[in-house]
């Protein structure tokens, strides 16, 4: 009898163990799972070009809750039918560092830390353009420490696979300049009528102010802030470095 029960005791901690240990196993399986999936995409985006993004198809959801027959505005066009202007104005606005960082600037990321402890808020983000385009092509606009972190892991895998050309391709290709709007060339079309081969100076870097609130941007196109910071952008392009 004793036994008996000390088995049944036995079998019961046995069976308890290795619930536990699968509620470890199953969150890391299923972690690598992911992580498996996004980096096999990205390989496969080396040489495709993607049809569309999380963040494209979060906002299409939500422009067809107000009105079924909203679609997103988006040509793809290749690097070179994009306007140097457009290229420079974006990396002197966005990531000067781009053509010299692996994915992260950890400079611009203590710059923005001391301004945002020093405003109380946050007022600068210190996300380089590879952090963004890993955000648009596969993450949602909340904010967390677990969705940084995928972030992260999704910045070192673009860079791991691509060169900083093909991840600013992608980027000037997929980026949101307004609602609906996506990519250079749509943005080209809906703010000057004109291609993204065609940009001027100046439409470029007002078109790379607009991009932290590229929304509020659409329907207040002629602010102080917008059209200042368009000037600092203008003198700041002849320094931009563009990928090789």
């Amino acid at each position: 009898m004793k036994a008996a029960r000390k088995g049944a005791r036995k079998g019961a901690s046995s069976s308890r163990l290795g619930w536990i240990k699968w509620l470890f196993i199953v969150p890391v399986l299923a972690f690598i799972v992911v992580q498996l999936y996004f980096f096999f995409q990205i390989w496969w985006w080396v040489d495709h070009n993607p049809t569309s993004t999380a963040f494209m198809r979060e906002q299409l959801a939500s422009l067809q809750e107000k009105n079924p027959q909203a679609v997103i505005q988006q040509t793809w066009v290749p690097y070179e039918r994009i306007s140097n202007n457009l290229k420079r104005a974006i990396i002197a606005s966005e990531d000067a560092n781009f053509s010299e960082h692996e994915g992260i600037d950890w400079e611009a990321l203590q710059k923005a830390y001391e301004k945002n402890s020093k405003k109380q808020k946050v007022v600068a983000g210190g996300s380089t353009i590879t952090q963004q385009l890993a955000k648009n092509l596969f993450l949602s606009g909340s904010r967390s420490y677990v969705r940084k972190g995928q972030e992260l892991i999704i910045t070192y895998m673009l860079e791991s696979l691509m060169d900083k050309q093909r991840i600013f391709e992608i980027y000037l290709n997929v980026v949101e300049f307004g609602r609906g709007t996506f990519g250079a060339e749509a943005a080209a079309r809906h703010y000057y009528r004109t291609s993204a081969a065609r940009l001027s100076a100046s439409q470029a870097a007002k078109l790379a102010v607009m991009l932290p609130n590229p929304r509020y941007y659409d329907g207040h196109r002629d602010t102080g802030y917008l059209n200042r910071r368009t000037g600092v952008i203008l003198r700041r392009m002849g320094a931009a470095e563009l990928p090789e």
